[in-house]
């Protein structure tokens, strides 16, 4: 009886910590968009984070990573710059990333900003953005386009070198990147580095230098690993916390 009465007690203490998620549906421009947002327990307010999928689209797996980050207090917009299409295949995948307009993807991220920073439980001046792979990339381009974001994670996305870009940025940036990766050389991620700490904004690179690109996805079979992935949820974990917690 005593263990059971025990079990009881730890569901539902885990049931009240646990984050709930919803589809929710914003204005971008003339058109209606949908996402998840993941919500922790409690009234808040609470920091918010933009959640970027990779090419493969808004998938079970970045929905995983936004649950866990509102686990941790934060509450998570997974964005769908796919408007409901997942790809199985990297020929598809490929194709739904070259389909999405530049023009059209800056506008569902600025109207994601938007749609946080709306919510009364969260906080205004503590947002970020997060992505992998393209959504990488993409949370670069948050930081260009939002000078009030507060922090940025690049999980091997494409990177922007020259001054006059990054000079627009006032987000404190993590990136994240492996030496191996053909498609974002070893060398742009230096020079990234270097001109960011030049122009005096707050930047934190981790190389991992036996991995190569996506390599924190487990789906990706041939190229996970597993200590690095663990090692960089733990890095990305604690520069949200030291930036967004404050």
């Amino acid at each position: 009886m005593k263990i059971l009465l025990l079990i009881l007690t730890f569901l539902f203490a885990m049931s009240s910590f646990a984050a709930t998620s919803k589809t929710v549906s914003y204005k971008s421009g003339d058109e209606t968009v949908q996402g998840m947002l993941f919500t922790p327990s409690g009234k808040g307010p609470f920091p918010g984070i933009i959640v970027i999928h990779e090419w493969w689209g808004l998938n079970d797996w970045v929905k995983e990573q936004a649950s866990k980050l509102a686990d941790q207090g934060y509450v998570a917009l997974a964005v769908d710059l796919y408007r409901g299409k997942v790809a199985t295949t990297p020929d598809e995948a490929h194709e739904l990333m070259r389909g999405v307009p530049e023009d059209r993807a800056a506008r569902d991220l600025h109207a994601a900003f938007e749609f946080l920073k709306s919510q009364p439980n969260v906080r205004k001046d503590r947002i970020a953005s997060i992505g992998w792979c393209m959504g990488g990339g993409y949370s670069l381009d948050v930081a260009l386009q939002e000078p009030i974001l507060t922090a940025a994670v690049i999980h091997y996305g494409h990177l922007a070198v020259d001054a006059d870009s990054l000079k627009k940025i006032n987000a404190s940036i993590l990136g994240i990147f492996g030496g191996q990766d053909r498609g974002i050389p070893v060398d742009d991620v230096k020079k990234f580095e270097q001109t960011l700490k030049q122009l005096g904004k707050k930047v934190e690179i981790v190389i991992y230098p036996n991995a190569g690109h996506a390599f924190e996805n487990p789906n990706n079979k041939a190229g996970y690993r597993a200590d690095d992935a663990a090692d960089a949820w733990k890095r990305t974990t604690k520069f949200l916390a030291d930036t967004l917690k404050k």
